[in-house]
């Protein structure tokens, strides 16, 4: 897996439960290492093996821990790069969503060797929408389900969001879109400013 991956759940753990938890995790996950490097590739099993770890010590669903990581990765100032190459995507929540049959993509322009599974956006009614989520990388589904609800938080859109189940190969996110402009979004700069 690649290391920008464990480094962000590594970052996600250490700044929501401490360093001291991370420590632990790393100790009783097996590992001769603390800290992931980012652009290094890692065996899947040191993923999986950390991740088990975490959700067992900090007693929390797998699932429901990797929601958080996505929620983490769009709203945490640690991660402003992330939010800002989802925010590309476009000026309203529902561009955004479209916008994410190429994230794959993006992000490969962005880190070359960093390959993200495929997602596809199936709109059914207005306001209604499912994202497909195709294999390639576990939890992705989850991740991506704290990434949608963290961007309505963004855009300030009021939406809900539930796990669809698994179709041809995909699991499913179903979105409702209830409100475009519920709240004020977070600002966002097209130019990113200077210090």
């Amino acid at each position: 897996m690649h290391g920008l991956i464990n480094r962000a759940i590594q970052s996600f753990v250490c700044a929501t439960y401490g360093s001291k938890s991370w420590l632990r995790a790393t100790q009783a996950a097996g590992l001769d290492f603390d800290e992931f490097e980012a652009m290094l590739i890692y065996e899947a099993d040191i993923s999986t093996r950390i991740l088990d770890v975490l959700c067992t010590e900090l007693n929390r669903p797998r699932a429901e821990f990797l929601e958080d990581l996505g929620t983490y990765l769009v709203s945490h100032p640690n991660m402003e790069g992330l939010r800002r190459l989802l925010r590309f995507g476009g000026v309203t929540y529902v561009e955004f969503l479209h916008s994410l049959d190429d994230l794959s993509d993006r992000v490969r322009l962005a880190v070359s060797d960093l390959e993200l599974p495929a997602l596809e956006l199936r709109e059914h009614a207005p306001a209604e929408y499912q994202l497909h989520c195709f294999p390639g990388l576990p939890g992705y589904a989850s991740v991506m389900t704290g990434v949608l609800r963290a961007m309505a938080d963004d855009y300030g859109a009021l939406v809900f969001l539930s796990h669809g189940g698994d179709r041809n190969g995909a699991e499913v996110i179903s979105i409702t879109l209830v409100e475009s402009a519920f709240s004020q979004g977070r600002q966002f700069d097209l130019g990113a400013r200077g210090a």
